[in-house]
């Protein structure tokens, strides 16, 4: 529907107020803290994307997982028993079959997700990035990132874009696929909410603001962008299964219920489910864990009393 692609303006001093606004939200205290962060490891995809990944540290990072808060913990909290786990595993294609094969043999139904599509630059022959794709499901994942070509949105070229999203969405199969937008190399907040409209017309499941590699990752302000195109998209369609994961540079425990305030606000409570709201972090448990550690004993952990952090 090119017509809604043409029509679209976005009030940029208005969404970069907003996102200020959002920075001064008070803080979570409590038991209140303590249950927000327990939601927001659930909706967490524990990745690694490293050039040195090994199979050990995909089997260490599949552990933490499966156990991503100390069980004593959790007891504490009277959590234990909720099987509080991440929401995927996220790794290379080469390390799929690593992380599928260590998560099964702990008997252990956590997704795993793998980047494609020549992620982190988007700069290979589409032959390439459907291959890519089509061997990472192969290889077991049940989820694929795929990342766009920024050239097509920098030239307007937005039935391209249309087409190799599409085209993604089929090598996909029956895994999810989530859209990274690389929101940081796009120029400007219309070609967010232009890339995002397209992204969902072209069947994503998620739409994604960053690789993680750029220097400009997850903020604020175009997730305001890209939450209000995924409403607008619903309101258009009634199509509501659309997710949202924002994902490079979130690192503390703060950031991440700033970001579920951010999508309660702007989406609702159905979107604050692990289905269609994701958090993109390799370091964020750690913070989060040492958060509930603070809660429950009221002192900070020393080094080695989480050391799977």
């Amino acid at each position: 529907e090119l017509g809604w692609i043409s029509k679209v303006y976005v009030n940029r001093p208005a969404v970069v107020r907003h996102a200020e606004q959002i920075k001064k939200w008070k803080t979570l205290k409590g038991n209140w803290q303590a249950a927000w962060l327990l939601k927001a490891v659930t909706c967490i995809d524990l990745t690694t994307l490293s050039g040195d990944d090994t199979p050990s540290n995909v089997q260490r990072l599949c552990f933490k997982a499966k156990h991503p808060i100390r069980e004593d913990l959790l007891k504490a909290l009277d959590m234990h028993d909720k099987g509080i786990t991440v929401a995927a595993v996220c790794v290379y294609s080469a390390r799929v079959s690593d992380a599928v094969d260590t998560l099964k043999a702990a008997g252990c139904t956590i997704p795993v997700a793998s980047v494609a599509a020549g992620f982190p630059s988007g700069q290979t022959p589409l032959e390439t990035k459907l291959a890519e794709i089509r061997l990472a499901v192969e290889y077991g994942a049940r989820e694929i990132d795929i990342v766009i070509s920024r050239s097509l949105v920098l030239t307007g070229q937005w039935e391209g874009l249309y087409e190799e999203i599409r085209l993604c969405r089929a090598a996909c199969g029956e895994a999810h696929m989530k859209t990274i937008l690389a929101t940081g190399e796009l120029g400007s907040f219309a070609n967010v909410y232009k890339a995002s409209m397209i992204a969902m017309m072209a069947g994503s499941d998620f739409i994604k603001t960053s690789t993680g590699k750029e220097v400009e990752n997850a903020t604020f302000p175009v997730g305001i962008v890209m939450m209000r195109a995924i409403k607008e998209y619903y309101w258009q369609t009634g199509y509501k299964v659309v997710g949202f994961k924002p994902a490079g540079g979130i690192r503390t425990a703060k950031e991440a219920i700033t970001w579920l305030m951010l999508v309660k606000d702007e989406l609702g409570v159905e979107w604050l489910t692990p289905e269609l709201f994701r958090l993109g972090a390799s370091s964020l448990l750690g913070d989060i864990e040492q958060q509930i550690f603070y809660h429950v004993t009221g002192s900070y952990p020393l080094q080695h009393e989480l050391a799977m952090a």
